[in-house]
Parts: structure tokens; C-alpha cells; sequence
């Protein structure tokens, strides 16, 4: 990490070492900046343009060791977190605990640890939230609890941080990785799944590198508190599918008019 001033912002991505994070950072380095990962592991093939530091972000000594070896920060992205799929009864609270450790202590750890630094820079801090957090999250409960928590936090931050730091939410959606048969199965489970947004796609990683570049950037200047949904449109509401009134197929008991039709007959009965 040279750290040598060259008109470059300097930027850390945590657990930017694949899927999302390695596209944000990517993202970062072709816009022309210095971006250092940190994650427990190194990437398997070596990001171009990115340096990697080896850290574990739950251990709060080594984090604020890290940013206190750093000569400059513009930018932290709060990437790192994730969870296994895990149903509230199906476990203890401990193991739980340490999902909301992973996706919610930590990033404030890092945003601590960061702060006199991006003080320094009037800098931004860009946290990685989820639409888990904005929704139920069966199956990943704490991880969805530990995003809405995120977003909150940024929302807090931002306003006792200003002016000198600037702290957004990307409120991302389904993401296509290199893990996305986990999620959702094979080719055929990820096109289905895919057939539920109304961009008809998920997301790549890129997609969200570049809106986290934004964020960053003097674009965003005058924004701040606030959470960028990155998700293609949502979810269609699943009661649309489930209601009858506007079918046209006759099943929802009528002569195969559709509501719009029903409704200009009745004001002529008027």
C-alpha cells in the first residue's frame, strides 16, 4: 500500500475479494483509484489494479491496527457480511449473534476505525445493505435484522459525521456471483428467479460497483444519509398473481370480461 498522493482517492473495500465485492472494487479501479481488499483470504486470481491485505474484520485490535497503518483514506465500502441459510429455530442465539456480528458490528468497527482518516478527506463511507432488510428474511433472519440495523446505522452516521463524512446505503438486491446456484439453483432455478424482477435479470456485480462509485463520487456530493436501491425494480407483489378480479380467462367466475369492462357496464346501468 503505497498510499503516495497522485490525484488518485485511496479506497477500501472489505471482503472484496469475490462475487460483489470484488466487482466494486474493480469498479473502483477502473475509475482510476487505489483500492485495497481486505478479507481473511486473499482473492484466487488477482484483481487487476487492486492490492489485498489480509484481515479479519471481527477482530477489532487488528481492524483498528490496519486503518491506523493507513496514510490516507477517501473511501471505505463496508462490503463484507453474508450468512448461511439458517432457520431461527434450527439453532442457538449465539450462532445467530454471529451473523449480526459479521454484517453489523463489523462494519461499524471499520467505520470507527476509519473515521479520523476520512475526517481528514471529507470522505464517504458506502454501506452494503440488503432488500433482506427491508423485507421478511425467512430462512436468514439475522441476516436481514443485521441490514435493516446497517441502514439505520449509516442514517445515524451520517448525520452526526457531517459535514466532514459523507454515509450512503446500497440497498442491493439479487446479485448473480460466481455462489448464485446456492441461492437458487442451477441455470434453470437462476433464470426463474430471474423472470421475478422487472428488469428481467438479476444483477451483476458491476452493476452494483458502479452505483457504489457513485455514491463516492463528487456526483453525490449533496447526498448523504440515504439508501440507493439497487435492485431492478423490486419484486412484483405476489398478491397480483394470486388475485382473480382482473384474470380474463373466465376464472374468476365471470364471462371472461375483464373488470375495466364490468365497471363501464355498470355506470350504464346508472
Amino acid at each position: 500500500m503505497s498510499g503516495e498522493r497522485s490525484g488518485k482517492r485511496f479506497v477500501v473495500v472489505t471482503g472484496g475479494t469475490r462475487g460483489v465485492g470484488a466487482g466494486i472494487a474493480r469498479a473502483f479501479a477502473e475509475a482510476g483509484d487505489e483500492v485495497v481488499v481486505c478479507a481473511r483470504r486473499p482473492p484466487q486470481a488477482p484483481l487487476d489494479g487492486v492490492e489485498f491485505a489480509s484481515l479479519d474484520l471481527r477482530d477489532p485490535p487488528a481492524v483498528h491496527a490496519f486503518f491506523g497503518r493507513l496514510p490516507r483514506l477517501d473511501v471505505l465500502v463496508n462490503n463484507a457480511g453474508g450468512a448461511p441459510y439458517r432457520l431461527l429455530a434450527g439453532t442457538d442465539a449465539e450462532r445467530h449473534a454471529r451473523v449480526i456480528d459479521l454484517n453489523l458490528v463489523a462494519p461499524l468497527t471499520a467505520s470507527l476505525a476509519a473515521y479520523d482518516l476520512l475526517r481528514r478527506a471529507r470522505g464517504s463511507i458506502v454501506m452494503i445493505g440488503s432488500v433482506s432488510g427491508t423485507r421478511p428474511s425467512p430462512g436468514t433472519a439475522a441476516y436481514g435484522a443485521a441490514k435493516a440495523g446497517l441502514e439505520n446505522l449509516a442514517r445515524s452516521m451520517a448525520v452526526e459525521w457531517a459535514p466532514e463524512v459523507r454515509v450512503n446505503t446500497l440497498v442491493v438486491g439479487m446479485v448473480r456471483t460466481e455462489l448464485s446456484h446456492l441461492h437458487y439453483g442451477g441455470e434453470g432455478g437462476i433464470q426463474a428467479v430471474s423472470g421475478t424482477v422487472p428488469l428481467g435479470r438479476l444483477a451483476v456485480p458491476a452493476d452494483v460497483g458502479r452505483a457504489a462509485v457513485f455514491l463516492a463520487s463528487d456526483a453525490a456530493a449533496y447526498i448523504t444519509g440515504a439508501g440507493l436501491l439497487v435492485h431492478g425494480g423490486g419484486e412484483r407483489p405476489a398478491f397480483l398473481d394470486a388475485a382473480t378480479v382482473n384474470r380474463t380467462d373466465g376464472t374468476d367466475g365471470t364471462d371472461g370480461t375483464d373488470r375495466t369492462d364490468r365497471v363501464e357496464e355498470a355506470d350504464k346501468e346508472k
